[in-house]
C-alpha cells in the first residue's frame, strides 16, 4: 500500500495561517515604528518647555526630534503598505501554485539597513549635542 503524499504547499492551510502570522508581524513592526516616531517627535517638544519653563527664556530648538520622530512614522507607514501588498502577492502565489520557496525577504533586509543606518545617525547625534 503506498504512503500517501502531504498535500501541496498551496493547498496545506497551515502555510495561510504562516503567512498570516508573518503578515501581521510586520503590521506590529510598522505599527511601533509608528508609536516610536511619534514619541520621538514629541520628546524634543517636552525638552522645549522644560528648558523654557526653567530659563524664562524661548528655546532654541534644531528641530532634530521632530524630523527624526516624523520620519520614523513615515517608515512605519510605508513598512504597513509594503506588508499589505507582499501579503496579497504571497497569497496570490500560493493559491496559483507560482510560489517559489528560498526567496530572501527584500523589505526586511531593506528595513533592517534602515533602522540601522538611523541607529548609527542617532549615536552620532547623541555623541556630538551635549
Amino acid at each position: 500500500m503506498p504512503t500517501p503524499q502531504p498535500p501541496p504547499a498551496e493547498q496545506d492551510p497551515r502555510v495561510y495561517f504562516a503567512a498570516e502570522r508573518t503578515f501581521l508581524a510586520w503590521i506590529r513592526t510598522g505599527l511601533g515604528l509608528m508609536g516610536i516616531g511619534f514619541a520621538v517627535s514629541r520628546f524634543g517638544l517636552f525638552l522645549r518647555q522644560i528648558t523654557a519653563t526653567q530659563s524664562h527664556l524661548p528655546a532654541n530648538t534644531t528641530g532634530f526630534s521632530l524630523w527624526s520622530g516624523v520620519a520614523l512614522v513615515a517608515l512605519g507607514v510605508i513598512v504597513n503598505l509594503s506588508s499589505v501588498y507582499r501579503h496579497f502577492q504571497l497569497i496570490h502565489e500560493l493559491s496559483s501554485g507560482t510560489w517559489r520557496p528560498g526567496h530572501v525577504s527584500r523589505d526586511a533586509i531593506v528595513l533592517g539597513l534602515l533602522l540601522a543606518a538611523a541607529g548609527v545617525a542617532m549615536t552620532i547625534y547623541l555623541i556630538l549635542v551635549r
